[in-house]
């Protein structure tokens, strides 16, 4: 497949309609990590995260006949939010599994963008069998969140939206969860800017990329216990030989650096990150020597926080 067109396709098809993201910079964190740190904030994206990027991208690619029967996934958030922005934006109907367990303020903005909702019990098998079973009876197209290729390609907008506003980048460092944005991030560095290295950043806590990486094979994401809600899915079929071939490599970090992070952008650059997107600042924090004096983009995934559940 031709990566560099698709991406260009895709970033073309969905620019009508989606937010093209600031880059910000902090002085102060610049001095504490001894690199040059640059924020590509998708928390301002529409639906608070990057995600509505990949969900439009597929929707967009589905004929008006499948559109007409209505788009379908499970998400505990992020996905569930673009998926539904997608169907408003397309004129279709958006059905949602949820696990009982997301944050509530994910629960609640997905309902407000009129979206069938399904909630399910917070297992992987439960939100599988329950999705099968709406798709079953609607006919509604199926969307994962990170493996399906159209998805995948539209993730890697956010990245190719990044190297043209930051020339002559070294790392970009993106959460690992599902996958569905590092390997986008892979393929646009590949196409566009094979000199910059990518960086996943992982939970200590949900680490299934990482042993992944390894084995050389998927491994299980087993009880993920973490903060970075939006990282404790596991890597799909498609997207792990992207990410075993193109990434530089996955840097764990624990809950306390994650809340760390986070707290340090929200204290010093004013903005409302989630702790997913919190992990790529971990990792820079972590490694410094690794990053000193280097030119790094993180991706900020999103800034979807129920405010009355911050860990600081």
């Amino acid at each position: 497949m031709d990566w560099k067109k698709e991406i260009k396709d895709a970033y073309n098809r969905i620019e009508p309609h989606v937010h093209q993201t600031p880059v910000l910079t902090s002085s102060y964190i610049n001095s504490l990590t001894g690199a040059e740190v640059f924020f590509k904030c998708e928390n301002f994206q529409k639906g608070g995260s990057y995600k509505i990027r990949g969900a439009l991208n597929a929707t967009l690619m589905l004929s008006e006949a499948e559109r007409a029967k209505g788009i379908a996934t499970h998400s505990s958030g992020n996905f569930a939010q673009a998926v539904s922005i997608s169907a408003n934006i397309t004129g279709t109907e958006a059905h949602i599994v949820m696990p009982e367990n997301a944050p509530v303020i994910k629960k609640q903005a997905t309902q407000d963008y009129g979206s069938q909702v399904y909630f399910c019990e917070s297992t992987l098998t439960a939100r599988e069998e329950t999705l099968h079973q709406v798709v079953a009876d609607t006919g509604a197209s199926r969307l994962h969140p990170s493996n399906d290729i159209p998805v995948i390609i539209g993730q890697g907008t956010c990245a190719y939206e990044l190297i043209e506003q930051v020339a002559d980048l070294d790392y970009i460092i993106a959460p690992i969860g599902g996958g569905g944005v590092g390997a986008g991030t892979i393929l646009t560095t590949t196409s566009y800017a094979a000199s910059i290295q990518v960086v996943g950043a992982e939970p200590a806590n949900a680490d299934d990329a990482y042993r992944s990486l390894e084995a050389g094979e998927i491994q299980a994401s087993l009880a993920p216990n973490t903060i970075a809600d939006g990282l404790r899915t596991q890597l799909g079929d498609n997207n792990f030989p992207i990410i075993k071939d193109g990434i530089h490599s996955i840097i764990l970090v624990t809950e306390e650096e994650i809340i760390a992070a986070m707290k340090l952008v929200w204290n010093r650059m004013k903005i409302i990150i989630e702790p997913s997107s919190a992990t790529t600042l971990a990792v820079v924090l972590k490694s410094k020597d690794m990053f000193k004096q280097k030119r790094v983009g993180l991706i900020i995934t999103g800034g979807n926080v129920d405010l009355t559940k911050l860990p600081f």
